[in-house]
């Protein structure tokens, strides 16, 4: 069972990201009135097709026979409602076939697409990432030929990175490409952990390849970029095919595959933008998805949540009380909750700013929403089963699916440790904090507005925010004094505990803004029809982060000022 949290997707973008934002936006001024329209009518398809096929897709995986991928039960006939839907055009150009809305619209429907049903959901994600790639960096006739089948969804798209001896090195590439006569590529070798790199539900792939020419330099800037299709444009079968998928802790659903080319002389590859650049490109689809890696993160967590919620509604243990009465439970269903919704926010923010082209701040925030987001959907996804007890811990009551299906944000698209050290590297330390500077400059003023509040809820939240502001300012200082000291290397050391930091003061941000915005409309008389008890637990979510969580703000900055040397010394 799902239900898609329309209201608070609503109420986030008008409130929180802003009504006035959204409206500024260019040709989106009539933003506003299809919210409810498309989000009503997406909330459909994730509840009442995908979230029914999501426990068979865990209990009957897809499966590899004589080269091809057969998809889960209900697969191809949910995937035909979503392609007859028109729900993969939303966010495309007109120009190919799209419907040509914001990302602030996209990502609230995408997101149910992952809640309901995260194996599903990859696909169309994938496919996403192949289509930024071509439309960024593709030639007029490879975006006229691939685009609007991609776009509509009768084909899909992958991202053939990874290798068996590369794993997250890039640079170890060793998938050839070779000129051909006519101008096209023979593409050989082997990529692995490729998300629907066969399967029965559309009749090509578009594989977007990278691969090495004979004559490039060594590394990553030797790396090129190529679309090698399924099928070619004459109908024949290119020389590409599906050699195995894996049998994985979750997403089953989902068939990961390891695709061999060239068995039979050479994969037909076209060269996408110039040679030697496909590091380049291949980040216009990484950064795509990363942020979508971060939206699958809060979906996973949001249906974990709704699991627990439930669970602990009609538990009854202890004198005939509900377990939703226990002051612990509360605190684990808080928790849960309060991950949920700042992630949420934070991620429609960084959608907001990419409608906007706000460039400086999407780079900023990329690593920390993928980051901060997939490690919080693991988090909520242990306290789902926690809170279900031992029936969390058995197959059965489905809880388990949702920790299994969790585990792998925050490895692919870049680890987690990956994203850290991206932050700290090219985003701090390369401009000396000056675009997490900005950020604190424009957020810090809601700490005034907190304290003008009167309210013991509010100026608890304000206090504590100011403090977690402060030591992210400390932090930040001391990364850009690594990147200057005798060993810059050793911010490795404490990457991931600044990534956390951030993460959790942007988090008691942006539920400290949803407070004052519960608040207002309070005071206009509750123009969305929020019931009061609704806006309330706004309000006492905030306060509840701010108590139970931001503290690690404090302890986090204390790590990333003095924690480096204990790593850098240390031998394992």
């Amino acid at each position: 069972m799902y239900q898609a949290p329309t209201s608070e997707m609503i109420f986030i973008l008008r409130y929180v990201v802003g009504r006035d934002r959204l409206k500024a936006l260019p040709g989106q001024g009539s933003l506003d009135d299809l919210l409810e329209p498309v989000l009503f009518e997406a909330a459909k398809l994730a509840e009442d097709v995908l979230a029914r096929i999501n426990v068979a897709g865990d209990k009957k995986p897809a499966r590899w026979e004589d080269g091809k991928v057969i998809t889960s039960p209900g697969w191809k006939e949910a995937y035909k409602a979503y392609v007859d839907g028109s729900w993969n055009t939303v966010v495309f150009p007109q120009q190919y076939g799209g419907q040509g809305l914001p990302w602030s619209l996209a990502f609230p429907v995408q997101e149910m697409w992952q809640a309901s049903n995260l194996a599903f959901g990859l696909c169309p994600l994938l496919n996403q990432g192949a289509i930024e790639a071509i439309l960024h960096h593709g030639t007029e006739e490879q975006k006229n030929y691939y685009l609007p089948k991609m776009v509509s969804g009768e084909w899909t798209g992958t991202m053939n990175l990874t290798e068996p001896q590369a794993g997250s090195d890039l640079a170890a590439v060793r998938a050839k490409a070779v000129r051909a006569a006519d101008g096209t590529y023979k593409i050989t070798g082997q990529k692995i952990f490729i998300t629907y790199g066969d399967h029965d539900m559309a009749p090509n792939i578009i594989h977007l390849v990278l691969a090495r020419l004979p004559d490039a330099p060594e590394g990553v800037k030797g790396i090129s970029l190529f679309i090698v299709p399924k099928i070619l444009e004459n109908g024949t079968p290119n020389d590409v095919m599906c050699a195995s998928i894996e049998h994985k802790l979750g997403i089953h659903g989902s068939p990961t595959c390891t695709m061999a080319f060239g068995d039979n002389g050479g994969a037909t590859g076209y060269l996408v933008g110039k040679e030697n650049e496909g590091i380049k490109y291949m980040f216009t689809m990484m950064n795509n998805a990363r942020l979508s890696v971060g939206l699958q993160g809060v979906a996973i967590a949001d249906r974990a949540l709704y699991k627990a919620h439930l669970f602990a509604h009609n538990r009854v243990q202890g004198g005939g009380k509900t377990i939703v009465e226990h002051h612990d439970v509360k605190r684990m269903l808080l928790t849960m909750q309060a991950y949920v919704e700042a992630g949420r926010m934070m991620v429609y923010d960084a959608a907001y700013h990419l409608d906007a082209k706000n460039t400086a701040r999407v780079e900023l925030l990329t690593p920390i929403v993928k980051g901060w987001c997939t490690d919080r959907a693991v988090d909520v996804a242990s306290l789902c089963v926690q809170v279900h007890g031992g029936m969390g811990f058995i197959e059965e009551t489905g809880a388990a699916q949702y920790y299994r299906d969790a585990r792998i944000l925050p490895i692919y698209e870049g680890t987690n440790g990956i994203q850290a050290m991206d932050l700290v590297g090219r985003k701090i330390i390369k401009d000396g904090g000056a675009a997490m500077t900005a950020w604190m400059e424009e957020y810090q003023s809601i700490i005034p507005e907190l304290d003008a509040s009167h309210g013991q809820d509010f100026s608890i939240t304000g206090e504590l925010l100011n403090d977690a502001f402060g030591a992210l300012r400390l932090a930040t200082g001391a990364i850009v004094a690594y990147g200057k000291s005798e060993q810059p290397d050793a911010v490795g050391a404490v990457a991931v505990p600044y990534m956390t930091l951030c993460g959790n003061v942007m988090a008691a941000t942006m539920l400290a803004k949803a407070a004052l915005a519960a608040r207002q409309s309070f005071r206009d008389g509750n123009p969305e029809s929020h019931s009061p008890q609704w806006l309330q637990s706004k309000i006492t979510l905030a306060r509840f982060f701010a108590e139970h969580i931001l503290p690690q703000a404090m302890a986090g900055a204390r790590t990333v000022r003095q924690g480096a040397e204990t790593v850098v010394m240390a031998h394992l």
